[in-house]
């Protein structure tokens, strides 16, 4: 079962714009990520329709984050993903009449309401400058410290 990892990418991509000293191309994103360009162009099309991120043409253009850190959840990032699904699982729907198959829908409905309802609310706890700073902390312990900066420039 393929799994939808766009929003850890996305944050990703995020953290590592939010290092750098200016724009970031999309071809620059894509050799960090090792994607194509053209997915990390249609992934921050979302985002810059949200305003959470700004696009500059030419020379010297590229990606910048539009927001504080502080201002922008995961949930934010997440919604302006389009809100992808969150569960990979879902109800049996062969025998539309059987009530057996009511019942256990409707439990499961219920318990994939109160996963989702619960793991959106911790998204929205969540900020970008939070995971900004995990990172430092991360960077701080490590013992041979690389520099994020050259990371940055050698993708």
């Amino acid at each position: 079962m393929k799994r939808d990892s766009r929003l850890s990418g996305v944050l990703h991509v995020l953290l590592h714009m939010a290092e750098a000293d200016g724009p970031i191309t999309s071809e620059h994103l894509a050799k960090a990520m090792r994607t194509n360009p053209v997915v990390i162009r249609r992934t921050m099309a979302g985002l810059r329709e949200q305003g959470l991120v700004r696009s500059g043409k030419g020379h010297g253009g590229g990606w910048t984050i539009a927001k504080d850190l502080a201002t922008v959840t995961l949930r934010d990032v997440y919604e302006a993903l389009g809100s992808p699904g969150i569960f990979a699982m879902g109800n049996r729907t062969e025998a539309p009449g059987c009530l057996v198959e009511e019942a256990v829908n409707a439990a499961m409905d219920d318990s994939f309401a109160r996963a989702e309802a619960l793991l959106l609310d911790r998204l929205g706890e969540v900020t970008l400058a939070a995971l900004s700073a995990d990172f430092h902390a991360r960077m701080a312990r490590r013992s041979s410290h690389c520099d994020f900066k050259d990371e940055i420039h050698a993708a």
